[in-house]
């Protein structure tokens, strides 16, 4: 049996469920696990299911069936096949907590991703990557050069055929033609102290101010820099006991859980675009083992 994911996208209308479900129903599929989002503010539809072709009908064939309903709705629509994995390219600069627990969660299959390299400005994780049997690519940036290091990458992207770019803290801005280009399709991590301690050493300003909430926030990259559509955040209380060194070390750990969760949720097709916000759909079935690690 095969399994796949359809999301939809498009106006709010009546009907839409029951073609969808009539559809899958007449295909001889299962519907596992269904999702789905009326925005009555703006009169989008936001539609995730997941479902079981018992006959065996391959993605491209459900594809062809099903576009006659996609047109006829004004659907955005997508069908996945979760036996192909995500192709996932990783960049870093120096600090290393978030590239280290992306590598661990998909050695230990956490994150079902296909990991086509990693790039850095910096050699400080290379030989950390080569271990792990991934292309390791590094590009210096500088303000000379950084428009031959960003053709670079998005060389390196098209080789690959990478559908997502995660910047694990990768501290270099990304141009806007890049980020237009990847639309949705790149996903950064920062510290939740934005935008009241700007600038270097934010965990010392936010000590020295007696913060108690240290949080993170993963979004998707648009040319507003920090300031993309938010897919999730977290935060971890601290008190007057614990040194500026705690803070960094607490606010680490929450930047790599809230980076893998995101990433989870992209891969597992859970995220839509809705305008300045993301619709962030709960775990299928099967697949929520592997988030709660996070």
């Amino acid at each position: 049996m095969k399994s796949h994911i359809l999301t939809i996208t498009c106006r709010s209308t009546t009907g839409i469920i029951a073609a969808v479900s009539g559809y899958l129903a007449e295909q001889g599929c299962n519907i596992i696990d269904s999702s789905q989002f009326d925005d009555l503010e703006t009169g989008l539809f936001f539609m995730r299911v997941s479902f079981i072709s018992e006959e065996g009908v391959g993605r491209e064939a459900l594809e062809r069936g099903f576009a006659p309903i996609a047109e006829t709705f004004g659907m955005a629509a997508e069908m996945h096949d979760t036996s192909e994995r995500m192709k996932v390219l990783l960049m870093v600069s120096r600090f290393g907590h978030c590239l280290n627990d992306l590598l661990y969660r998909w050695k230990i299959g956490a994150l079902p991703i296909d990991i086509v390299g990693v790039v850095s400005n910096h050699f400080d994780y290379q030989k950390v990557v080569v271990n792990h049997d991934i292309p390791f690519h590094c590009f210096k940036v500088t303000k000379e050069n950084k428009p031959k290091a960003e053709a670079q990458l998005l060389e390196l992207v098209e080789q690959t055929g990478a559908e997502l770019i995660v910047l694990a803290r990768y501290m270099q801005v990304l141009s806007d033609a890049l980020c237009k280009k990847m639309s949705g399709k790149i996903i950064n991590i920062h510290h939740s102290f934005l935008p009241s301690f700007k600038g270097a050493n934010p965990y010392k300003q936010a000590y020295e101010r007696g913060v108690k909430l240290i949080g993170a926030t993963a979004h998707y990259v648009t040319a507003d820099l920090d300031e993309g559509p938010i897919i999730e955040q977290d935060i971890a209380r601290i008190t007057h006991a614990q040194s500026a060194e705690d803070y960094v070390s607490i606010g680490r750990d929450v930047e790599s859980q809230v980076l893998a969760r995101a990433v989870h949720a992209h891969i597992h097709h859970r995220c839509f675009i809705n305008g300045n916000r993301v619709v962030v759909f709960p775990p299928s079935p099967g697949s929520y083992a592997s988030e709660r690690m996070g």
